[in-house]
């Protein structure tokens, strides 16, 4: 399975110093070069290419980067017409990755916390979460739901800026989750 990271999810798992949990899916991260052009703040962004670079000794990060000419361009072209925009994107690569590893029978997946990418890739059958989702799903790999929730909190100060509503239903997941978990 490729597992394609957007940048608000990059920006807030990489600020706060957490973009390892993205090592818990199982598949291939993959970010696209427009989506880590997008991520401009530190220290994500060089936390972003050590993820992607892996470390000084030249091993390889456990996410690939993705270059746009590796896309065909008929998907990209589609892209652009089902998000209604000229100029290429992180938005747009996303979403041409889907169609692209839809139409090769492969399983994809995608990380965003942006509504509209998370609907239309849904829509053409790509599993869909947000950077909750990657804080609920280290909780499934042996986080304590205290440590999530304050994660959580890290995030939203840091500027993922959730809703009360929104940080109500995460700390409801993380809960759930760490129940699962624990047998209860």
């Amino acid at each position: 399975m490729e597992v394609y990271v957007d940048a608000t999810t990059l920006i807030a798992l990489g600020d706060a110093g957490h973009l390892a949990f993205l090592e818990n899916f199982d598949g291939q991260c993959v970010v696209p070069e427009t989506v880590a052009a997008e991520v401009t703040t530190q220290p994500a962004t060089t936390r972003v290419e050590a993820l992607i670079e892996g470390d000084a000794d030249g091993e390889g990060g456990p996410a690939s980067r993705q270059e746009a000419s590796e896309i065909p361009q008929t998907h990209i072209d589609t892209a652009r017409d089902i998000l209604g925009e000229s100029d290429s994107n992180g938005d747009i690569e996303i979403i041409a990755s889907v169609l692209w590893v839809r139409d090769r029978g492969d399983v994809v997946a995608v990380v965003s916390d942006d509504r509209r990418v998370r609907t239309v890739a849904g829509d053409f059958g790509a599993t869909v979460t947000g950077t909750v989702g990657v804080v609920v799903r280290a909780v499934h790999e042996g986080l304590t739901g205290e440590e999530a929730k304050s994660i959580v909190r890290e995030i939203d100060s840091r500027g993922l800026h959730l809703t009360g509503e929104l940080r109500d239903t995460a700390f409801d997941l993380i809960d759930e989750a760490a129940d699962a978990d624990s047998g209860g």
